[in-house]
């Protein structure tokens, strides 16, 4: 049972960021607010997106988990640093939920990348 929680963490977390993509990629209202506000829309937005589809990919791959957790942690850490310094907890009324869906998925990520640390080569612990 323990050797299968590394992997329905990495499922988690792919599907969460995969998710995503779609308001992403069809300009959704919110994101395209989300965006605006920081001042990275519409290439800001769309390149995040396809880093979080990379990231979701390489988190799928057992070679390359390491990679995917390590961009998560950087994609989602910036994310939570806007939320932090420019957007505010809450987004458009979403009672936090973006902001708390960021945290859980970064501290997912961070738990993934211990996890793995040892395949990371620049480490070789």
């Amino acid at each position: 049972m323990k050797k299968y929680i590394p992997l329905v963490l990495r499922i988690i977390v792919a599907a969460i960021l995969i998710q995503t993509l779609r308001f992403k990629f069809s300009a959704d209202e919110v994101s395209v607010y989300i965006f605006e506000k920081v001042g990275l829309e519409p290439y800001g937005r769309i390149g995040i997106g396809i880093v979080e589809l990379i990231a979701g990919i390489l988190l799928l791959i057992p070679k390359t988990v390491w990679a995917g957790a390590l961009l998560t942690l950087g994609v989602l850490g910036g994310a939570i640093f806007m939320h932090l310094t420019q957007l505010g907890i809450e987004i458009k009324g979403d009672g936090g939920l973006l902001f708390g869906t960021a945290i859980v998925t970064f501290l997912l990520s961070a738990i993934i990348a211990y996890t793995y640390r040892k395949d990371i080569p620049f480490l070789k612990l």
